[in-house]
This record gives structure tokens, sequence and C-alpha cells, in this order.
């Protein structure tokens, strides 16, 4: 029994990869490509993407949209779980990264099930708004500019379908968000945003130490 979550450790993180993380080859390749490219540390880890997917699975998601893509890793992971009738949305605004994510999709099988739109994210969510997708959407991962996040999250809780769930990444921020000498713009975004969810009404909430923090919100109904 513990009172609260267990501190961990870097041997305690390779234990429970070890016993529970199953990453298909193909993102262990993805992966270790990204892990050399100069903003690697952009990349989600093994198990945050197995934790997607299971969240994906659970709440039997067909519909998706993702905020902020790389080179593809967690885009990857909610196309399978969604399965052959799943559809997903990626937001991005680099050419570059989302190359190496175009090509890992084709191998995987799965381009056909990702929309890729290039371009400011609010943007991108503005129009789907204006097209009637409201309400439409069982699951979002906000993972991109960090000063955005609220505008991301208030166009998410839009377009989600009640019951529906919002991930979003980085809420921990390596922990600055807990240090008041931290005073940038990314720290003092996430922290807004934090605290604004903590009494939103709107949503069912849980910060999760996966990662870098994520956030689930699950829209009531």
């Amino acid at each position: 029994m513990a009172n609260r979550t267990l501190a961990l450790t870097d041997h305690l993180h390779e234990y429970i990869v070890d016993v529970s993380v199953r990453e298909p080859p193909i993102l262990r390749e993805l992966r270790e490509e990204t892990a050399k490219l100069p903003m690697a540390m952009m990349q989600i880890s093994a198990e945050q993407g197995q934790f997607m997917r299971l969240l994906v699975e659970l709440i039997g998601a067909r519909r998706a949209v993702e905020v902020g893509t790389f080179t593809g890793y967690s885009a990857l992971c909610v196309a399978e779980a969604m399965g052959p009738q799943g559809r997903l949305i990626a937001c991005d605004v680099s050419e570059e990264y989302t190359a190496v994510a175009r090509r890992y999709w084709t191998r995987a099988g799965v381009a056909e099930r990702i929309d890729l739109r290039l371009g400011p994210a609010v943007a991108t969510l503005d129009k789907m708004l204006a097209d009637g997708a409201a309400g439409s959407i069982d699951f979002v991962f906000i993972d991109a500019n960090k000063t955005d996040y609220d505008a991301y999250f208030e166009r998410a809780l839009r377009l989600l379908r009640p019951g529906g769930l919002i991930a979003v990444d980085n809420v921990l921020w390596g922990g600055s968000v807990a240090d008041p000498a931290v005073d940038d713009e990314d720290t003092n975004a996430i922290r807004a945003l934090n605290r604004k969810l903590a009494g939103d009404e709107r949503i069912t909430l849980s910060l999760v130490p996966i990662g870098d923090g994520v956030t689930l919100a699950r829209k009531r109904p």
C-alpha cells in the first residue's frame, strides 16, 4: 500500500519497461531513428505510447485528433489502436519531421487512416469546427506549442463528443511547473492550464505522472 505515487528511479523505470511494454518492432525502429534527431526530446516514451493505445481501445475511439505530430510515433499508436475503421487528423507545422512520420505510417499500413494537415493547429481546429465537426471526435492528444495549450484545449473540448477524452502532454514540464523560480512563457502557460482544469466543471480530470505528465480530461455529458 502507498498513500502517494512512488518516485520513479532509473532502475524502476527499466523494470517497468521490461515487464510491461509491448512495443512492436516498427515503433521501436521509429523511436530509435527519432532519438538521433536534434529535437529528439519531443518524442514520447514507449510506455506512454502504449498507455495511449490502451486509452483509445478503452473508449472505443474511431475519430481522433492529434495536435503536434513530430515524427509520428503517437499518431501510429493511436491509428493502430483505432483499427481499420479509425480516422486520425494529425496537425503539425513541420514538413521535415512529418516526412519521417509518413514513411513509417506507410510501412505500418495505416497511412490511409491518417489525415496530416500542415499549418498552425489553431487554424486547423477552427476550420474543423466551422465545417461542422463539433461533438464528433472521440479522442484528442495535445502535444504542441505550450503557449497555445489553452487555445488547443478549448477547441478540442468543442470538437469532442460527450464522454470523449482529451490527453494533454508535458503538464509537469520536467518539474518546472512546481518550481517558483522558473518564470518563462511555456512554463506559465502550462501552469495556467493546470490550474484552470483543476476547477473546470465541464470535465472529469486526472493528472497521470507518466512520461512528462499527462492530463486526462473526459468531457462530461
